[in-house]
């Protein structure tokens, strides 16, 4: 697949994401591991259904690709991009599973909230995660997501419940920003 340059890190770069990976997010997203964590794993995906999803968010997603060897992990984006107030949700995931545990999504999510902050001007990135996801809460809480409110007892999964953990990160508080027109 071809993927472009448009946010570039140290071991990563997020590029628009290229509609004809559908199958491989199909893969993804059917894996029970992976759709655990963003709480779809009841839901069946089929590859038309997943080509039109991967179609409607690509405005505002990017694809996660290694620099090394233009491999594809995972994405990240933003939901509900509001200009006017300023805010919009953060989404991600790794679905390459030998990627997981290695920091690739804590840079994703940087170069994401360097984009939204400082190229969209957004000022409150919010995210969902689930309580019994304690590797995601502990990276968005190292880039300096804070917890903002729980939904309790939101999830319930082979008997056992969840909260939903509500989480933001506001423009003031993201100190590491790369993009400069300087």
């Amino acid at each position: 697949m071809r993927y472009f340059k448009k946010l570039i890190g140290d071991r990563i770069y997020l590029s628009p994401i290229n509609k004809e990976d559908y199958e491989k997010y199909t893969e993804w997203i059917n894996d029970l591991e992976i759709s655990m964590n963003l709480g779809n794993a009841h839901q069946i995906y089929t590859l038309h259904k997943e080509k039109e999803f991967i179609e409607e968010i690509s405005e505002n997603s990017f694809a996660i690709i290694l620099k090394e060897n233009d491999k594809l992990i995972g994405n990240c984006g933003l939901i509900d991009v509001e200009q006017v107030t300023k805010k919009a949700e953060l989404g991600i995931f790794i679905g390459e599973k030998e990627y997981l545990n290695q920091g690739y999504g804590t840079e994703a999510i940087k170069l994401l909230l360097d984009y939204a902050f400082n190229l969209l001007n957004l000022h409150n990135i919010m995210l969902e995660v689930f309580s019994f996801n304690k590797r995601a809460i502990c990276c968005y809480e190292k880039i300096g997501f804070k917890e903002i409110g729980r939904r309790r007892e939101a999830r319930e999964i082979a008997g056992k419940k969840y909260d939903e953990v509500f989480m933001d990160i506001l423009a003031t508080e993201f100190t590491e920003g790369k993009i400069s027109v300087e």
